[in-house]
């Protein structure tokens, strides 16, 4: 794998130019940013901009005016490529808050191991039903704090569409719901990404996040994705890292005090 055209078509498709199959949601595009926009509580933010110094502070007025509507959260993504290099700075001077900075890790999946079976006395189970979401949604509020309702209404709309954008897995201790993970896919690209994977503090160990990980890059796999991208944590990098993934670079989501909260796992 090539680092640097895989990060050049990385910005190119799935930040400059990024798909929603949400029907409350629209992705706007000006010549130095690129934004989507939720009638609903969908994420809303600014997921690509191309700036130099005497645009960007015009630019990000420009972005925070265009916002001022949502009375919700929104963010700018910011990644450690981006333009200009205080583009950072730039932001706090405009009111944004930063939250713990992620690496973007991508795998070619060709190269991971698709099959990891679970540990003895565990199932996994992907997500087809209601009840199904719920679990997930338990397995979310427990490992990350906070309500993930949100995101199981959204999941649960997402895979009642055909060809559905979205796929998840959870991990069950006979009826316990102890770890969780899902992964979108980008129509039109060569990227999955994978989200929430997350496993109950007393399961952890045990091999589990790989599974899951190995679950949704088979689905993916079979869809005909060639990459398999993640936001990670400093929790999970060492294990990506061990399963194959190359970080690309950081990210950074900065929130406005209009609202908080950065994309939901």
């Amino acid at each position: 794998m090539d680092p640097q055209a895989v990060l050049a078509a990385f910005d190119e498709q799935i930040r400059r130019h990024p798909q929603t199959d949400a029907r409350d949601e629209q992705v706007e595009h000006d010549d130095r940013a690129t934004r989507i926009m939720p009638a609903g509580d969908g994420w809303a933010g600014v997921t690509w901009s191309s700036l130099d110094p005497t645009s960007a502070d015009e630019v990000i007025a420009g972005q925070i005016r265009r916002f001022a509507r949502l009375s919700r959260p929104w963010e700018w993504k910011h990644y450690s490529y981006d333009q200009p290099p205080d583009l950072a700075d730039r932001l706090l001077v405009a009111g944004f808050t930063p939250e713990p900075a992620e690496a973007v890790l991508v795998a070619e999946i060709a190269d991971l191991t698709l099959d990891e079976p679970a540990p003895p006395g565990v199932e996994l189970r992907v997500v087809d039903s209601k009840e199904g979401v719920e679990a997930l949604v338990s397995v979310h509020d427990q490992v990350f704090g906070g309500d993930h309702s949100a995101v199981g209404r959204a999941l649960l709309t997402r895979l009642q569409r055909q060809p559905s954008t979205v796929a998840a897995a959870v991990a069950f201790a006979e009826r316990t719901p102890i770890a969780a993970g899902r992964v979108e896919f980008h129509a039109g690209t060569d990227f999955a990404s994978l989200w929430g994977g997350g496993t109950l503090p007393a399961w952890r160990g045990l091999g589990l996040f790989r599974s899951l990980v190995a679950l949704r890059a088979a689905m993916a796999s079979t869809r005909g994705f060639r990459y398999l991208e993640v936001d990670a944590t400093p929790a999970s990098r060492p294990i990506l890292h061990h399963l194959g993934f190359v970080e690309l670079a950081t990210t950074t989501p900065f929130t406005h005090p209009r609202g908080g909260g950065s994309r939901p796992r």
